[in-house]
């Protein structure tokens, strides 16, 4: 019964909140579709925090990606030994670089009045959960090695299923608590998503393929007339 509310019926709602909070701020609050930048505040340490954490996260995620959607070109990359060794050494070295960058993005709030000033409640719990996830991930990654292997083997039937509306939570009902966790941890995130800044991740300046071309006219007189003034 456990396994089933966990692994079943909260990646459901979780996913359910993320779609209708979502589409609710797009439609009725679209102004708040923004990521409210504060690099006007201070870019230095935002650079030094920003790119670390969206390399390796972004790495990271696209390798989880993957192993889900070509599980076969997956498997078959994991074949040789040698491979397997540089793709767990090489995923050591991007999750640290993304705990590393939000623990620098986390000290520049702290430390800076105005950033601090300008961050919200849930921005604070976003980032929270974000670095307790992607440190959970480090730590299994290093307790529970060959992720990449028995990744494909557990939790990608499982998303599938999950995804095919056929729910079968066996492959990873087995699986130690730690990991259950961070499993746990990316539907958090995915439920926490539209409440925050970040939902501007999900759009796309689409309609730029098919607007119309703008003509950009330099007015050399108006500019001649403010040169003489």
């Amino acid at each position: 019964m456990t396994d089933a509310l966990l692994f079943v019926a909260f990646p459901y709602v979780a996913v359910a909140l993320a779609v209708a909070v979502g589409l609710y701020r797009y439609f009725y609050d679209r102004f708040s579709y923004s990521s409210i930048s504060s690099q006007f505040l201070e870019d230095r340490a935002l650079f030094w925090g920003s790119v670390p954490w969206h390399y390796g996260i972004g790495i990271v995620l696209l390798a989880h990606l993957l192993a889900l959607l070509l599980p076969g070109l997956w498997g078959g990359l994991l074949g040789a030994p040698v491979r397997l060794y540089l793709l767990e050494i090489t995923g050591y070295a991007l999750a640290a670089m993304a705990v590393l960058g939000i623990l620098l993005l986390l000290v520049r709030r702290l430390t800076n009045r105005r950033i601090t000033a300008v961050t919200s409640a849930m921005d604070w719990v976003f980032l929270a959960v974000l670095l307790g996830q992607v440190t959970l991930g480090l730590v299994v990654a290093l307790f529970y090695r060959w992720g990449s292997q028995w990744y494909l083997y557990t939790a990608v039937p499982w998303l599938v299923s999950l995804f095919t509306l056929n729910p079968q939570v066996q492959t990873v009902a087995a699986l130690p608590w730690l990991v259950k966790l961070h499993f746990l941890g990316g539907f958090v995130i995915v439920g926490l998503f539209p409440f925050t800044r970040l939902v501007h991740f999900i759009t796309f300046p689409i309609t730029y393929l098919w607007r119309p071309y703008q003509v950009v006219i330099w007015n050399r007189r108006g500019n001649r007339a403010l040169e003489r003034r």
